[in-house]
Order: structure tokens, then sequence, then C-alpha cells
């Protein structure tokens, strides 16, 4: 019956209708494992709270200070829903937190929690498989460099790449050409090129015993400084200080093809007899590569730049990939630090790689034993 325009009988049903059932234990706690600044409220859900009625449509969240103070609302949850993450609080501030159940027009009465305060955690307690994987490496390497300061000959896996670095210098000595070294386009911030000026080191000492002549084009100012000292050291040890010549290491340009045309030059007019390619390289490589390969020399690239590899073990006779650049400092220089350091970590790859294996292989085993019982009753 309409009376003015007014619905009497849903005036009447809407009027005599009742708030929802209030939710019960509420509860507050600082999320665990996290940085600060989160709280977890949980409660349990309203007993309107069924999937056969309309009463309950979400759970409204409040929060104060003060359990006297007033509440602000800072968020809802849906129906069903018995947990809610505020992210909001300042870390050492004490909260309180109400919930209501709502039909989105009457709001049940509130349920209120204890006092709480967020706080950041020291240790991630769902992280402790990796403190002890960490722990172990660690104490392999420094176990590792100590036996290789004291002498002990540490085992490294043979690479061709490495093994060919002598027999490329003395082809370019047999041939009477130089060698030509290139530590890639990227800074002494690079990690790959503190490898490569490392492995220049060794490149440089076979040069001087053979007096060949080395070539070092660099593309940054600090590399060519780096460069110069660890030939110039490399020499001094090889005892032909008198050969070493620092106009050969030379500084061309910062501009990526600008430099890639700049040794493209030096290429063709020396006719190195070995190329090394060193470091960090982008769309330059491919160029390298091939003019290297054009003028008849045999070529040993290794980079960690995924991208690039494709075009070095196309181009190269030799291609270092990846970890295999890092371990090449360490193979080459015989630095104890870089040889442990090197031994520590395989040894630690090998561990958790056997503890992995043999923990799906007992997963294995325990879902065959409660397949096969199930089978049998």
């Amino acid at each position: 019956m309409l009376v003015a325009g007014i619905n009497v009988e849903a005036f009447e049903v809407l009027s005599s209708s009742e708030p929802p059932v209030s939710p019960t234990e509420v509860l507050a706690k600082d999320k665990p494992n996290d940085a600060g600044g989160s709280i977890i409220v949980t409660w349990r859900k309203s007993d309107d709270d069924v999937e056969e009625n309309e009463l309950v449509k979400e759970y409204l969240v409040f929060r104060s200070s003060a359990l006297d103070g007033e509440f602000e609302l800072i968020g809802t949850a849906n129906k069903g829903f018995e947990k809610f993450v505020d992210g909001t609080t300042i870390d050492g501030t004490q909260y309180y937190y109400m919930v209501k159940a709502s039909d989105r027009v009457l709001h049940s009465p509130p349920a209120t929690s204890e006092a709480v305060s967020s706080s950041a955690q020291w240790f991630h307690s769902g992280r402790i498989s990796m403190l002890v994987a960490t722990v172990m490496i660690c104490f392999l390497i420094l176990w590792f460099i100590r036996k290789a300061k004291k002498g002990k000959e540490l085992y490294i896996r043979p690479i061709a790449g490495l093994e060919a670095v002598d027999d490329a210098v003395g082809r370019a000595t047999e041939m009477g050409k130089p060698i030509m070294y290139i530590p890639g386009i990227a800074d002494m911030d690079d990690i790959q090129t503190i490898a490569s000026v490392i492995i220049l080191g060794r490149v440089a000492r076979k040069a001087a015993q053979y007096e060949t002549s080395l070539l070092v084009p660099c593309c940054r100012s600090i590399v060519m400084s780096a460069a110069q000292e660890t030939v110039k050291e490399a020499y001094i040890s090889a005892g032909r200080s008198d050969a070493y010549d620092a106009d050969k290491i030379r500084y061309l340009t910062d501009d990526q093809f600008g430099y890639a045309a700049g040794v493209d030059g030096m290429m063709l007019r020396e006719k190195p007899g070995a190329i090394f390619y060193m470091g960090t390289f982008y769309a330059e490589s491919l160029i390298l590569a091939e003019t290297g390969h054009s003028t008849g020399a045999i070529q040993i690239a290794g980079t960690a730049m995924p991208s690039q590899l494709p075009f070095f073990i196309t181009a190269c006779d030799y291609t270092l990939i990846g970890e295999e650049l890092f371990a090449a400092s360490a193979y080459l220089s015989k630095e104890p630090l870089l040889l442990g350091s090197l031994k520590g970590q395989d040894m630690g790859k090998a561990i958790i790689i056997a503890i992995l294996v043999g923990g799906v292989i007992l997963v294995s085993l325990g879902f065959t034993k409660i397949i096969a019982w199930l089978a049998t009753g």
C-alpha cells in the first residue's frame, strides 16, 4: 500500500529489522616477521554471517589510541572473512580495535580488542633455513681460504677457455703478432670489470715472458689507469720491466659505438694473433667479435651478460659463460682469497643441491608408502 508515495509495508519491514549479532573474540596482535608498522586483527564471525541470508554483508574495523577515545573507521572486510591487516600503524604506539558486523544499513554492537602495538622483528622465523645455509657457506669459504693460504692445492674444475689462454698467447708469439685485450665497456665499479683486470694480469705476465706486444684499448679512464698498473706489475714480476710500454694501454672514448669503431680500427691495422674479450659488453659485442674473426685471430671471450653470450659463442673460439668469468680470475691468479671463496661457494652449492635431492627422494618414498598403504586398505 502506498501512502503519500511511500511503500508502507517496506517501511515497516525496515523499521522492524534488528542489527546483526556482534562478532566475538576480537584479537589484535603484531604482525610477525615484518619490518614493523602492521597489526593483524582477527575475530570470530557473527552468528548471522551465514550463506542463507544477507544479515551480514561486511565487517567494519575501527581503531583508536585510547579505549575511551574516538574510534576511526580504517577499513572493511567482506562477509565470511575473519581477518584484517592494518598496515598504517606507528611502532610503539598502542592501539585498540573495534569490529562491527554490518548489513550496510544497521551495525551490530561493537566488539573491542585489548591494547596492542606494532614493532619490527630482528629475525624472520620462516627463513631459518636461509640463515643455516648462509652460515654454512661462510664457514666453508673461510675454511678453504685458510687452506689456500697454507699452500694446499685446491682442485678447480678445468675450463676449456682458461686452458686455452696460454695457447692463445703462444700462438700470437709464434706468428709475431700482438695480443689485444678488451676489458669491456663498464667502469671499475662493475664486478665483471674487476674480474677482467685480474685476468689481464695473467695474460700480461705471459706476454712479458714471451716478449709479445700487448694492446689494451679502454673505454673508461679509470679502467685504463687500473690496467696500466696491473700490466706494469705483471711485467715487473716477470722480470721484464724494461719492456713495459704504457702507451699501448690507451683510452679511446666513453661512447659505446665510438669505442667499438676505434677498437675495430686497431684490429684491422695491428692484425693481432689473439684477442681477449673479458668483462661487460652490450650491443657492440657482435661488431667486435666479427671484426676480430675477420682478422684470423684466436678469440677468447667471457661475460656475465646473458644477452651477449650467443654472439660470443658464435664468433669466438672459446667463451666463458656467466660465473666462469669470475672463476677465471681465481683460476688464473691463484690468489688464496679468490681460490678459497670459489671453492667454498662450490662446495656450499653442492651440499645444498644434495640436501634438496635427498629431500625430494625422501618425500617421494614417503608418498609411495602412503599410496601403497591406501591401496592395500
